[in-house]
C-alpha cells in the first residue's frame, strides 16, 4: 500500500507568525509531498511495498540511501508537524519531572534546544529523546531520523532553511525563538513518553 501525506494536524495559517500558511504550503504541501512520492516510485514492487514506513527506513539504512533519505523524511516530517501547536501545551506530570532531573527547568531546555538549533550545521533536525528513562537533546544531519535510533523521539524541530527561510530569510534563531518559545506541542512530547514506543507514521 502506497504511503499518503499526513495531513496537518491544524489549519495551514494556525502557527503563524511563527510558521506562515505560505511556509507550510511549500513546507508541507511540496517538500513533504515530494519524499512521500518519491517512497512510494522507489518501494513499487519490492519487497518493502507492503512494510511500514518505519520497517523501510530500517531496511534501507545503509543500504539504499536514496531510499532511506526519502522514507525518513517522509517521517522526519510527520511527525515535526505534531510537534507544533497552534496553542501553548503543557507537559504531563511525569514528562515535567524528567525535563527538571535532565535540564534543570523548562527554560532551560528551551534555551539548550534553541542553541544546539542554531549551531547545527547545514541542514537537518534537532530531537528531544528519551533513553534508558533520561531525556537528551539529539541532533540528525540532512536526512537522518531517530525513528529506528534505539531513542524515543518526543518532538523535533526543523532546521533545514525550508522550513523558516519564507518567514525569517537567513534568520535561523529567530524562527528557533518563535518555534520554542510558542509552538511546541508538549502534550504530543508527553504521549510519546508515556507510549513508550516510537510513534508510528500514519
Amino acid at each position: 500500500m502506497a504511503f499518503q501525506l499526513s495531513p496537518l494536524p491544524y489549519p495551514a495559517d494556525a502557527l503563524d507568525p511563527a510558521i506562515s500558511a505560505e511556509t507550510l504550503s511549500f513546507h508541507h504541501g511540496k517538500h513533504h509531498q515530494a519524499y512521500v512520492d518519491k517512497t512510494n516510485a522507489a518501494i513499487e514492487g519490492t519487497d518493502h511495498a507492503d512494510a511500514s514506513l518505519e520497517a523501510v527506513i530500517a531496511a534501507s539504512r545503509g543500504s539504499n540511501q536514496g531510499l532511506f533519505n526519502n522514507s525518513a523524511q517522509t517521517w522526519n516530517h510527520g511527525f515535526y508537524w505534531h510537534s507544533l501547536a497552534p496553542q501553548a501545551t503543557d507537559p504531563s506530570a511525569d514528562l515535567a519531572a524528567k525535563i527538571d532531573e535532565a535540564f534543570g527547568s523548562m527554560d532551560t531546555l528551551k534555551q539548550k534546544l534553541k542553541d544546539r538549533g542554531a549551531g547545527h550545521f547545514a541542514s537537518g533536525w534537532v530531537w528531544l529523546a528519551e533513553k534508558g528513562g533520561k531525556l537528551s537533546i539529539e541532533e540528525s544531519h540532512d536526512a537522518d531520523t531517530l525513528a529506528d535510533s534505539g531513542f524515543i523521539p518526543l518532538l523535533t524541530v526543523d532546521v533545514w532553511e525550508h522550513a523558516y527561510y519564507l518567514d525569517h530569510q537567513n534568520k535561523r534563531p529567530s524562527y528557533l525563538d518563535a518555534v520554542i518559545d510558542n509552538k511546541l506541542n508538549w502534550a504530543f512530547a508527553s504521549e510519546n513518553l508515556a507510549r513508550g514506543t516510537v510513534w508510528t507514521y500514519a
